[in-house]
């Protein structure tokens, strides 16, 4: 079996922000193998990196990345936060990742959805990340990308959308080596399945490696949580710190 693949939780997001090209130049410093980020749409739905439900990491509680347009997104300091980040931080768009990053790694698109969305604008999300990352079909191996999203009706639609791309569900709440059969046998199309670390154990990811899909696991900070991750031989480790993680590795390696 391959080796783990070390995944950068949305860059090197330990020593630099989440999400800005500082944190994705720090993890691709490393010899890592992938990237994971994520995605949200702006108010004139242009796709953009940013994790959370709103905007209280850069000192606007309650207010929501697609309240406002990429004119202003660019606008504000997303770096201000962190005490030794750069201050130029402006929010990245998927558009200028894929442009200045797309090649150099692996990467796993998490396509963000909240409760307050419209269902309309989500798939408006889906589609726009689908048509941007459309030039990149055809890379493969240390290049491919791959789409994920904690909302599986999201994830179907992008599938009824484009069917060339891989779909990794992320999901919380299975904890049983039988659910993952039933939900395997009702959607096939399925690359995979990102778990957290927490829930994680052998019989999972056997039941999901014994059908031939992908294991993801996130998020492994702690040593105990990468060896563990390491050991049960997922397919994906995600960290915050994947220095750590490639450490790590290359030590059970040896």
């Amino acid at each position: 079996m391959p080796s783990t693949l070390v995944f950068a939780h949305r860059g090197a997001s330990s020593e630099a922000v989440e999400n800005t090209r500082e944190a994705f130049e720090k993890a691709l410093a490393e010899p890592i193998d992938g990237i994971e980020t994520d995605i949200q749409l702006s108010r004139d739905e242009t796709p953009v990196l940013w994790h959370d439900a709103d905007m209280k990491k850069i000192g606007l509680p309650g207010r929501r990345i697609e309240e406002f347009a990429l004119t202003e997104l660019k606008e504000m300091d997303f770096a201000g936060g962190f005490a030794t980040a750069r201050k130029d931080e402006s929010i990245l768009g998927l558009a200028e990742l894929l442009q200045d990053f797309g090649t150099k790694c692996r990467w796993l698109l998490e396509i963000k959805c909240f409760a307050k969305e419209t269902v309309q604008r989500q798939r408006i999300k889906v589609r726009r990340c689908l048509e941007l990352a459309a030039p990149f079909h055809g890379h493969s191996g240390a290049q491919a990308i791959r789409f994920s999203s904690f909302h599986l009706d999201r994830l179907i639609y992008a599938h009824h959308c484009s069917t060339v791309w891989p779909y990794i569900y992320n999901c919380e709440t299975i904890r049983t080596a039988a659910e993952i059969h039933r939900l395997l046998d009702r959607h096939p199309f399925l690359a995979g399945l990102c778990l957290p670390i927490q829930i994680l154990k052998p019989e999972l990811v056997e039941a999901v490696q014994g059908r031939g899909k992908i294991l993801a696991t996130y998020t492994c900070n702690a040593d105990e949580e990468i060896g563990r991750a390491l050991d049960m031989g997922v397919d994906i480790l995600i960290s915050d710190d994947p220095s750590k993680a490639l450490a790590l590795r290359a030590a059970l390696a040896a």
